[in-house]
């Protein structure tokens, strides 16, 4: 939430926090690196994948949260 609020919604004007499941056999190839403070562990796709990627998600794509400038 705290990057969606934080540093999407000054750098894009919005900011979303979603959930869904991704096939976990396949996330094994992918590296998890650091972007900030301890809490900021992300999963980094290369944009080439995000077809593949997206052929991965089970089930839906719910929006948990959605941040917007005042």
């Amino acid at each position: 939430m705290q990057i969606a609020k934080q540093w999407n919604v000054p750098a894009y004007g919005c900011g979303f926090v979603t959930q869904f499941e991704v096939d976990s056999d396949y996330l094994q190839k992918f590296e998890v690196k650091n972007v900030g403070a301890k809490m900021h562990d992300e999963l980094w796709v290369p944009a080439e994948e995000m077809d593949e990627f997206n052929s991965h998600i089970v089930g839906k794509i719910i929006v948990l949260h959605t941040f917007r400038k005042d």
